[in-house]
């Protein structure tokens, strides 16, 4: 959403088209990119998951969504689904909308510091922002959402990847106890063995993962769609030999279909490979809370299986590099990015589009 297009509507109707276009994103994304996020998480569990135990290894995402559907079936490819479904739903919602709140809210701020410089409109001299606190608020409004979403997410982050899990800790010799027949029965056994604080025991890994990631894809995301619209407008300028009016200036969602994607894609793409490490480390620790939980105490103790591997995020990360240097730090890189590059494209696409629907059908 661009901060022209909630401008021209009342606070209230910007945050229902913000609303309902992250809704209607949200679901269809994921709809097509479930099972890329499950190829995705088969293949960053599948190094020492417990005690040094390997796992099935695969050779790489294409070969993990094949092998997945040829011996447990489409079923195992949307593991989770449901979770995402009614949980993951909401979480975009507040995720997209919480972004722009934030976004509009530091960049209020900041216009209204002492010593702000002025850019000349067709209107007169208007406040703007610099290169860097462009950078500053793009940076830290997606970093803000992410906290705020993790609140939603997390139950549903740890619920998604225990079923995308839970066949290849099977076959490894993990009690049947561990074994979920759906997301509502793994978050009542979750709660049941682990408590309530047990689905929330991640919210720092999770947020120490797709923080930074948040962060960074808005400011590629917002960075890449200003060299659109500047483009854009070059181009009318050059077709029409003469300036642009405020009044025409190029708005986030009439920006050609093909530059949308090329700008979530490439933001997407960029920011997921550059976070691969810290989403391999947020899974590993919770798919081993769930063994140690599901063994209990002890098992725990007898049982060489459930003992406790990593002590936390940076333990993790020092353990897959002494596995397999750089390489074992960005494994699954490869389908994190397969993963989250149509599924960013897809969300923020739809997102931009739908909200300039709901905009123009009931503004």
């Amino acid at each position: 959403m661009s901060s022209d297009d909630s401008s021209s509507s009342s606070p209230s109707l910007s945050v229902l088209y913000d609303v309902l276009g992250s809704a209607v994103a949200g679901i269809i994304s994921r709809i097509f990119t479930h099972p890329l996020d499950t190829a995705k998480a088969r293949l960053q569990a599948s190094s020492t998951i417990a005690g040094g135990l390997t796992n099935t290894t695969f050779r790489g995402p294409v070969d993990a969504l094949i092998r997945t559907y040829r011996h447990e079936g489409i079923r195992s490819l949307y593991g989770g689904f449901g979770a995402v479904i009614v949980g993951g739903t909401p979480g975009t919602v507040v995720y997209l909308t919480g972004y722009a709140f934030f976004r509009d809210s530091i960049s209020s701020a900041l216009m209204q510091m002492p010593g702000r410089g002025y850019a000349t409109t067709t209107s007169g001299a208007e406040p703007s922002l610099s290169q860097g606190e462009e950078f500053i608020v793009h940076f830290s409004s997606g970093m803000l959402a992410e906290t705020v979403t993790c609140i939603v997410y997390v139950p549903v982050d740890v619920v998604k990847e225990r079923m995308q899990v839970q066949r290849n800790l099977t076959s490894q010799g993990i009690s049947r106890s561990y074994q979920y027949n759906g997301s509502w029965d793994a978050l009542q056994q979750i709660i049941r063995t682990e408590g309530l604080r047990g689905i929330y025991k991640g919210y720092g890994a999770t947020l120490a993962s797709f923080g930074p990631f948040s962060a960074l894809y808005f400011m590629f995301y917002e960075r890449c769609k200003l060299w659109s619209r500047e483009y854009i407008q070059r181009q009318r300028e050059v077709s029409e030999s003469t300036k642009t009016s405020d009044t025409n200036k190029v708005n986030d969602g009439d920006l050609p279909l093909l530059h949308l994607v090329a700008c979530s894609a490439g933001a997407g793409a960029l920011a997921s490979w550059l976070t691969s490490p810290l989403d391999m480390a947020k899974l590993r620790l919770q798919v081993q809370r769930g063994q140690t939980a599901a063994a209990g105490s002890l098992a725990a103790e007898s049982n060489p299986n459930h003992a406790v591997q990593y002590r936390g995020m940076a333990d993790c990360l020092s353990a897959a590099y002494k596995e397999g240097g750089v390489r074992g730090l960005f494994r699954g890189a490869g389908a994190r990015v397969i993963h989250f590059a149509p599924a960013t494209t897809i969300t923020m696409t739809l997102y931009e589009k739908c909200r300039s629907f709901f905009a123009e059908t009931l503004g």
